[in-house]
């Protein structure tokens, strides 16, 4: 292959590193057993690889290549160390045994020990002895080549604060030796729970983000579907299959959220026809395949869910009743103030909104939703449908307290203003 124009190359190597740099690096723990290490090293492989391929072009096999060319990197770090530290020599002869040829001929390492790799070290990532933000920090920049600035940009947090959770993280794989590893068949039920649940609140906050100026992030929301699309294939369980469902339905929407102002616009006056029907087509395929299996949890009646309003022409169409009995079960497996909530707005459409009411009103004096603003705002629009316009404006104003959304601001302040 002819050398490619540096700055092209650039473009292609960056494009590459967004791609590829999460199964480069899983296979490099593996080889390695040192995330700090085998991370240094890939990003010395890339950095090689804009020198060497201007020279050369770039290789039929890229990731062979950058594999073998970082653990070379890792093995003169190694030797490195271990004049100074003799107990660095098992390592430097552990890792040289697998390491015959160059830099730049292709590794023995096939396809689908890559893909096991990037399995071992999403379940590492997500192992229950860390923390969930450290989970999610780590996920993102490990497994999607996130970089730290745009993780914490996403989370809002500052990228030293972001850092931080990221350098604990791995303080605590190393420091209790957590195994780079699937777990076994009977711990996977649990530790699956653990990914999944990570990548959905990836994808929570990149759909709804808790403040900001934006309703949606579609960087996260991306990376959480690509993340879903991982798990299911490499480990296709009902509930891994559900997720990657439900996200593909609700992101389906993105293009009708909100106005070309960045306003917000509400389920039943989105415009449908902006709807991307690939991916409904696809969602809706991969739930019907995750409920014919009759192990399904709560990511797949979720998606369920999203799917009767996909298929919906429009919102007067929208099958209510189904949706009712789909919540029904759903809190029957995960009864969360949350899905509570949710299971009261579908009983509003159903029944009307006082009988939606009545479940709210329950809820809120439980105490577990107080401080949840969309649950001030469902009050709220609730009492605007019966025309108690006092309670309304109370109920708008509280949610309004508590939102951190400049997008969901406005339109709290403009149905607050619609009201006098």
């Amino acid at each position: 292959m002819p050398a490619p124009v540096p700055e092209q190359l650039s473009k292609t190597i960056e494009t590459l590193y967004r791609a590829e740099s999460g199964r480069v690096l899983a296979t490099l723990v593996r080889l390695l057993g040192d995330l700090d290490l085998a991370e240094e090293s890939m990003h010395e492989a890339f950095a090689a690889a804009l020198e060497s391929w201007t020279l050369v072009g770039i290789p039929d096999k890229p990731c062979p290549w950058l594999i073998s060319t970082a653990r070379f990197k890792a093995i003169d770090v190694i030797r490195r160390r271990a004049r100074f530290d003799g107990a660095q020599r098992d390592l430097v002869a552990h890792v040289e045994s697998g390491s015959n040829g160059s830099p730049g001929k292709n590794e023995e390492t096939g396809d689908e020990e890559i893909e096991d790799d990037r399995l071992r070290l999403i379940f590492t990532c997500c192992h229950p002895a860390l923390p969930p933000e450290g989970q999610v920090a780590l996920t993102l920049r490990e497994i999607c080549g996130l970089t730290t600035e745009e993780i914490a940009r996403a989370f809002l947090v500052t990228p030293a604060t972001l850092a931080q959770r990221i350098v604990r993280a791995k303080t605590k794989i190393r420091d209790t030796q957590i195994p780079y590893e699937v777990p076994a068949p009977q711990e996977l039920p649990e530790r699956l729970d653990a990914v999944l649940q990570v990548v959905y609140l990836v994808f929570n906050e990149g759909y709804s983000a808790a403040s900001g100026a934006e309703v949606t992030r579609a960087e996260l929301t991306g990376e959480a579907i690509r993340l879903g699309r991982l798990l299911a294939e490499l480990q296709p369980e009902a509930e891994a299959i559900g997720l990657l469902s439900l996200m593909l339905l609700q992101d389906s929407r993105r293009a009708a959220r909100t106005s070309s102002k960045g306003e917000l616009i509400l389920l039943e006056q989105q415009d449908r026809s902006l709807w991307n029907r690939e991916q409904i087509a696809e969602g809706v395929a991969l739930v019907e395949r995750a409920l014919s299996s009759r192990r399904f949890g709560p990511y797949t009646l979720q998606a369920a869910i999203a799917a009767v309003h996909a298929e919906a022409e429009s919102a007067a169409a929208t099958d209510w009743q189904q949706i009712v009995a789909l919540y029904n079960q759903l809190v029957r497996i995960q009864p969360s103030p949350v899905v509570h909530l949710n299971r009261a707005v579908a009983i509003a459409e159903c029944d009307g909104p006082a009988a939606g009411l009545t479940h709210i009103d329950a809820l809120l004096e439980h105490g577990g939703l107080a401080n949840y603003y969309l649950a001030h705002s469902a009050r709220a629009e609730l009492y605007r449908r019966l025309g108690r316009t006092a309670e309304a404006r109370a109920s708008y104003e509280k949610a309004l307290a508590l939102t951190q959304q400049e997008p969901e601001r406005q339109f709290l302040e403009e149905r607050i203003r619609q009201l006098k």
